[in-house]
Order: structure tokens, then sequence, then C-alpha cells
């Protein structure tokens, strides 16, 4: 079969579902899918409402059934649904009741493999339980730690089973032609097309790159490690608090940072007794380019660090400086663009005594900072996030950025932050 773009509704707000569909649809989408959120947010009245809105489209409802599956068939396929999703680590007897409600109501049984164990092993037995449909999924928790496109394992899929193989988690316009190659026949896109300030045209993309042609863009691209520092570039400390649940804020610490600037390194810390700034000079001379020295003076009053440092630091590629303590000279080391932010500034420095040490674990405004964490600050303050959990926060922050891109286009088009997120119908009941 000819390649089909599903749109997967993953929203909480059923108004806003049903103007994004209208606009991928414009765009060329083929099937509709009611995500996950959307039907535990508003029940079996968004498929009711889709189907309305859609009566010729091929409409999905991604309950991602795990028990008494006849049941949820019968509820979806009432209310409007083609294509009914049932998770393959549930027992075959729930599969089995599925498919048999089904061919009772119409509609057809999708398969999810998310965190199944051998996929290629269950897309047969499921395929003997009489589905219509295979869906290799990689969910979004699994996505954000990087891990890359599971396309081996669908081309093995495909070559096994004789039903459509759909693919879906993660994909971009960049990774569809390789799911297409390897055999999938539906590829099921959500937040590479509903995150778009214009979803028309990302539809219309995501079709271009599933018949081969060369498409580029950066939404919904998951980065790797190597690829950290582009990641945090792309987002406030702002986004990085709510993606780390308000973990990792250096508290404080004021920034002396040009306007939009950014600082983003990786840690290279330094302990220091007051006014002694051997060790913090000393540290640039080990700093790899792209480092922050991170220096702890235990918010002591005199200046560790000022202009001259600051412009060793830059001749070293170092790419910012974070003191829990004093600097000086900040009028000079602004005008340089080069990022610092310190508990206070006065005009005194002590002497290079050498107390200290260069590459232990420090705390700087209440947070424990190693020499390899990323540090990244702007104008709205500092944020540290350790390197073992990086990729994660890094994928989580630009999600929540670019999510908030797509709020910003629907305020522009005359809503408000309010009514984008009905905040009124989800505060709690009284």
């Amino acid at each position: 079969m000819k390649p089909v773009l599903q749109i997967a509704l993953d929203l909480m707000q059923l108004n806003r579902a049903v103007t994004i569909a209208h606009e991928a649809v414009e765009g060329g989408a083929d099937w509709i899918e009611v995500g996950t959120p959307l039907i535990k947010s508003e029940g079996a009245e968004a498929v009711r409402t889709l189907r309305r809105e859609f009566p010729g489209r091929k409409l999905i409802a991604d309950t991602k059934t795990m028990d008494v599956g006849g049941l949820e068939v019968e509820m979806m396929a009432k209310a409007g649904a083609d294509v009914v999703t049932v998770l393959g680590l549930a027992d075959d007897s729930t599969i089995a009741e599925a498919v048999s409600s089904g061919r009772k109501y119409g509609a057809e049984i999708m398969v999810d493999m998310i965190n199944v164990p051998d996929r290629v092993l269950r897309a047969k037995a499921v395929e003997k339980l009489g589905v219509s449909y295979i869906c290799l999924h990689m969910g979004i928790d699994t996505q954000m730690k990087g891990e890359g496109a599971p396309v081996d394992i669908l081309r093995k899929i495909a070559q096994e089973v004789s039903i459509p193989v759909a693919a879906a988690g993660g994909i971009t316009v960049e990774t569809a032609p390789a799911y297409v190659k390897a055999g999938a026949s539906i590829i099921i896109v959500g937040g590479g097309i509903i995150k778009a300030a214009d979803v028309k045209q990302s539809a219309k993309d995501m079709l271009s790159s599933m018949s081969g042609q060369k498409v580029s863009t950066v939404l919904s691209k998951k980065y790797g490690e190597e690829e950290l520092f582009k990641a945090f570039s792309k987002a406030s400390t702002c986004n990085i608090s709510d993606a780390f649940h308000k973990k990792g804020v250096i508290m404080g610490l004021r920034p002396f940072i040009a306007e939009g600037v950014r600082m983003v390194g990786r840690a290279l810390t330094v302990q220091t007794a007051n006014g002694d700034w051997a060790k913090p000079v000393e540290a640039i001379d080990r700093a790899k380019p792209g480092d922050v020295i991170v220096i702890d003076v235990g918010n002591a009053p005199m200046a560790v660090w000022g202009e001259l440092a600051s412009n060793s630091a830059v001749t070293m590629g170092v790419v910012g400086v974070v003191i829990d303590g004093a600097i000086r000279d900040i009028d000079d080391i602004k005008k340089m663009k080069f990022p610092a932010f310190a508990r206070s500034v006065v005009p005194c420095a002590g002497e290079p005594k050498g107390y200290g040490g260069i590459g232990m674990e420090v705390t700087i405004g209440g947070q424990t900072v190693r020499t390899g964490d990323w540090i990244i600050g702007d104008e709205n303050g500092l944020m540290v996030v350790p390197k073992e959990v990086a990729v994660e926060v890094a994928n989580r922050t630009v999600d929540i950025n670019e999510r908030e891109n797509r709020t910003r286009e629907e305020i522009k088009r005359g809503s408000t932050l309010s009514k984008v997120n009905e905040l009124a119908k989800w505060e709690p009941v009284k």
C-alpha cells in the first residue's frame, strides 16, 4: 500500500485538536488518530467529535487497551472509530476479544508493540489472532533518552508478517524515509506536526519526505550526547527548569551577561578561599574549549575573578564563569560579552595564595556541581544539569520549547494563554 500519513492528536484539549486536525488534513494527512492523552482527557466524546468533523477520514482511537478488549473496542467503534489500538503486552485473550468485538462493530485492531521485549516474535503471534495492523512504537520517554530509531526491527517485522506495519515515535522528516524504506505502510506523526506553528506545511513536508524528497527541519529532533551544546542552546533556563521539574536551579547568583547572550558548557570546578584567585586562574590553563569555570568561594566577599582572567578565559575557549562569591571589573567583562555569574561585585581582590583545588565536587548556590556537569545561564538565571541525565533533560527541554512555540502561534491568532490551556476547565473540582 502507498504509505499513509497518520496524524496523532496527542493533546489534552479537544478544541485545539480539532483545529490542528483540520490544518493537518489540509496539508494532506490521510488518517486521524485520537491520541491517548486526548481520550483520557475528553473520553469517547473526542472520538465522536472528530468523527463528525471528518466523516470521510479513517479515524484511529489510540486507547492502548491492556484489558477488557471487547468492551473498549465496542465503546470506540460505537463512537465512530475505524481502528482501535491494543497493547502487544496484553494477554492473547484480550487481543482475541478485541478482534471479535471489532468484527462485530466494524472496527479494525492495531497492536502497539511499545515495550514488548521481542517485537518480531510478538508481531507474528498477534497476526495469527486476526489483528489488522502492527505498530512499532518507540514511546516518548524512551525517545527523550536519545535512543536511535528502531528501523532494523521494523524491517524484520515487515518481512515476517503479511499485514500492514505502522511506525510511531519521534518520527521527523529526516527519519521518515528510512521507515518507509524498511517497510512501514503507515507513518504516525505527533509532535513532528502538531507542535509546528504551520501545521499544514509540516504535514506537506512530511508527505514529501515519505515520497523520497529531501526535506529538512529541526522540529521534534532528538539529540544525543554529542549534540547537547546545540540542544541546550535552543531553549532558555526557564524551559530547562520546567523540563527538570525545578531541580538544578542555582539560587542567589546574579547574571552579568549581555542581552541575548546565553552560556552553555560543561563545568570545570574550582574551590578556593576568600580573595585567593590562584586556583581560579590556574583552572583557565586546564580548561577545554566550551568549559564553564565554576568557583566555590563560600560566598566570601573579596573578588577572585576580574577582567584579565576573563580575557585569558576567552583566549582558551572558556565560555563563562560562575562564582559563589565576588567578582570585579564587571563593566569591562560586559563589554567583552563574556558571560559571568556571581553573588556580588566589589572593587577589591585578594592575593594568589594557591589554597583549594581544581576538579573536585563543589556546592554553588545550594546545588552540587561536578566537573563535566552541564551549566546553562542566561538573563533569567543559572542551571546545573548532571551529566548522567543531560541527554534526557535536553530533549525534554527542546520539546517544551517547541510546544510553547505552538501555543505562542495560537495566541497570535487571537487566543490567550488561559483559553489555549482551558485553565478554568482543569482547575481542581471544589
